[in-house]
Parts: C-alpha cells; structure tokens; sequence
C-alpha cells in the first residue's frame, strides 16, 4: 500500500472514520438479486475491492480476500421512519448512522445498503474507506458500474526492490529543514507528475531521482506558510465533537445559470459556489447568535494531483490547499470577489504538492505521532471542502434512472464539518455532514445556498452591462 494510502488507513479516530459515503436515489426501483450481479460483474474489476488492508508496524499491504463474500458487501436494509419523519429525512438519517458505522477490517473495506423502496424506486448508500481511493477515481468506478459503463484497463503489474536506504522519505524525516526544501523543490513543472509518482509507490526509490526546481523560493514560503498558519476563528462550528454524524443535501441549481453568472462577473463557477457556501454559512452563524462580521473561516480543499485518464488505478493523489471564505463580507458581490482573490493567491502554490508529501511522511510514523501531525492541520481548519464534476448527463443504472445522487468527504482529526459540491445532469448541488455537537441541523445551512445564488443572480442583473450608459 502507498504511504499515502496507509495515512488514510490509519487516520480514523473516535469521531471521524475515513469513510465516503456516497447516495445515489433510482427510479423505478431495482432489485437485490440484480445489483448484487452487476457488482460483481463490474466492481470486482477493480483489485482493491476484492483485497482486504493488513496493517503491520512498517506500514500495510493489500492481500486477497479469500474467503470474499458478495452478499457481506451488497446487502438490502428497510428504511425506518419515524412518526412524522419524511422518506428525505430518514435517508439523510441513515447515511449519518452509516458514516459512524466502522467497516469490518477483516474483509474488503467497503459496503452498499439497497433500500428497495424510497420515494417511488430505490436508493444505495455506498461507504468506501478513503484508503482505497479519492473522490476523482470513485467517479470513475461510478461510470464503470452503470449502464454501457468501460472496465478498467488491465494493469501490467511491476515488482521492483525496495532500497530502504535510498526512500527519500524515510531518509527525509530525520535530516534538517534545508534537506526537506532541497528534495521538496523537485516537485516543479514537467518533474511534478513523476514526483507524486514516486511519493506515491513505496518500491521506487527517491533519494536524488526527484528534478531540481526553477522556483526553490516559492517552496520555501509555502513551507513557511503551512508552518506559520494561524488557528482558524472561533464559530459555533469549530470546537469538539461527540461522533455523531448529520448528513444534508439539496436539490440542485442549474449549472448554467452558475456559468452564466460566473461569466458576468468575470470569475469561475467555483467562486460563484464558494461565495454561496460562505453566504450561508454567514446566514447559519447569525440566526444562532454567533455574529460572523469580520470573520473567516479557513476549509481545506483537496487538489487533483492526477492525469484524469488514470482516475481508474484509484488510490489517493491529491494534495490538500487552505482556502479562506469570507464569512464577515455580507455583500454577495463583494464576497465573491473576495473569493476569486482568495482562490487566485492559491494559484502557482507548492501547498498542495507539500500537503501530499506530509501525507506521504505520516505513513511512515506510528498511529500517535501521524494523529499528531494531523491535529495541526484540524487546528488551521474548520472545514474539509470538494467539488467533484460528474457527468453532464443522468446516467442508467440497471436500466433505472440515477436522478440524484450525493457523497460527502471525511474530515481528520477533530474538524467537524465537511461540504461537497458535485455537478451532475446539468445540476449543481451541495451535501454537508457535521458533527452534531457542533453543528446540529446542517439541513439550515443547505437550506441558505439557494437564496444565496438568488441574491447574486438579482445583484449582478442590477449590475451595468457593456453597451448601457457608463458601462463598459
């Protein structure tokens, strides 16, 4: 296993199990019997999802599974409403229950729920172990299982001699600061893809193989930077959590709107995204008495540090960026100006490369100095934070619609809130899990995005357009 991979594999605590949970809503229904086949038929493809993970002292190694069991893995459950509660609510509860519900380490580190009957056809509640793979490769085994979806392409196995004495890694824990930024510098350019290549595979060697960099200063300053970063800002949503998980989600926007706006305003959809994710953040502190004028509220965001045609070798290549929301700017234009500047000081940035490397170091430690190290980053965060492009066309799934679907990310350590936003069907729409000592009705803060959009739509309509007086 990676030193990546075993990071995520030993990063679970008492209130954060390093699961994706993931929901897809079908119609018309489908059955037992029939996923159970197609599971196996295209799932099983993928080698990890037959191995179990075995961890011993110097790290962990996928082994085959075999005594693997297709009905262990794909089981059937009824949904359980109580008085009152609507088909949504209990899902969403269920999924919380599931996120908190640790997977059995003897077998392959993953499970689907079919519940045959929600809202008119069926639902699926995938859990994954982030060990396995990120969110970027888990969109591509969605394609492969659906209908008309490819296999993965066969991989040409490689063994080669691990040299410990020549893993920079290893090497790179117990030499100085200047060693680390000498060796770090080779993430550059063309070099960049052969270096997280080489973090990534615990059988290469990496003691003088990684190319010397035209930019050593800007390794240095975010060196600097991920060292010197400030704790984030006390809110309601920072502090300690209990393990108990709420999961929330809602009905998309359209993705051309998003666009639309985007392009008026000069910026990305992602900043028109962010900006409506730290409006109603905004929203939800104030309504509770916690005045967030003034604040922000720093999410860590994970970077895709992979070839997108490689998706299907999973595993987990990306890095992590601190992106700061400004929650304090109540002007929904100004906010999201303020977010195209946040995300353009992020551009040109080694902090996501360095993060991956830091992962990569914490695998080679023991469970309390890897929680240790993790904690720091827990401290400079009050979210995890991914947006993940799905297809732009609904997709078929054992000859049923997949109309809507979800996943929520993990959070490390002691944060408490994770926000996904996934584009799909020509929607776009957020999903949020919280811990609920810190964050009790997550459905409040989903329920503020769309006024939010609303608001920006208006203003930036109010805007002068080129060829009015005074404009452009």
């Amino acid at each position: 296993m990676s030193r990546v991979d075993t990071a995520w594999l030993r990063m679970d605590n008492d209130v954060n199990l390093m699961m994706i949970v993931g929901v897809w809503m079908l119609t018309p229904k489908i059955g037992l019997a029939a996923l159970r086949e197609r599971v196996a038929d295209k799932l099983l493809k993928y080698g990890r999802f037959h191995q179990r993970a075995v961890a011993d002292a110097m790290g962990a190694t996928w082994v085959e599974a075999d005594d693997f069991d297709i009905e262990q893995h794909v089981v059937v459950e009824q949904l359980h409403r109580a008085k009152g509660q609507s088909e949504r609510a209990a899902l969403q509860q269920r999924c919380g229950e599931l996120a908190m519900t640790p997977l059995d380490p003897e077998r392959p580190l993953w499970q689907i729920h079919l519940i045959e009957d929600y809202e008119g056809g069926s639902a699926l509640i995938a859990r994954i172990h982030h060990c396995i793979a990120d969110g970027i490769a888990l969109i591509s085994v969605m394609l492969s299982i659906t209908d008309g979806g490819n296999d993965p392409p066969q991989r040409r196995k490689k063994v080669e001699a691990d040299d410990g004495e020549s893993d920079w890694l290893s090497d790179a824990v117990l030499k100085p600061l200047s060693d680390i930024t000498i060796k770090a510098i080779g993430m550059y350019s063309g070099g960049m893809q052969k270096s997280i290549d080489m973090l990534a595979n615990p059988q290469q060697p990496l003691l003088g193989s990684l190319d010397m960099a035209k930019s050593g200063l800007q390794v240095v300053n975010d060196l600097a930077s991920i060292a010197m970063m400030s704790d984030d800002s006390p809110t309601l949503l920072k502090g300690q959590p209990d393990g108990k998980k709420v999961v929330a989600w809602g009905e998309p926007l359209p993705l051309d709107q998003v666009k639309a706006i985007g392009k008026a305003l000069g910026c990305s959809i992602n900043d028109v995204l962010l900006s409506c994710v730290a409006g109603a953040v905004a929203h939800y502190l104030r309504e509770r008495g916690d005045d967030p004028t003034g604040k922000e509220i720093r999410a860590m965001v994970p970077v895709n540090l992979r070839p997108l045609e490689k998706a299907w070798q999973l595993g987990n290549r990306f890095g992590l960026a601190p992106l700061v929301l400004p929650i304090g700017i109540d002007n929904p234009v100004e906010r999201v100006f303020a977010v195209r500047a946040r995300m353009a000081e992020l551009k040109g940035s080694y902090q996501p490369l360095l993060a991956f490397a830091v992962l990569s170091i914490t695998g080679l430690f023991v469970k309390p100095v890897q929680d240790a190290v993790l904690n720091l980053f827990a401290k400079k965060a009050t979210a995890v934070m991914t947006n993940v492009p799905g297809p732009a066309k609904p997709l078929q799934f054992l000859g049923s619609t997949l109309r809507q679907t979800m996943f929520w990310v993990p959070a490390s350590g002691n944060i408490g809130v994770g926000v996904s936003i996934l584009s799909y069907g020509g929607g776009v729409q957020f999903g949020l899990i919280t811990d609920h000592a810190l964050c009790p009705e997550p459905q409040a803060i989903i329920d503020g995005f769309e006024p939010e959009f609303d608001k920006l739509v208006w203003l930036t309509m109010m805007l002068p357009w080129a060829g009015q007086d005074g404009a452009a």
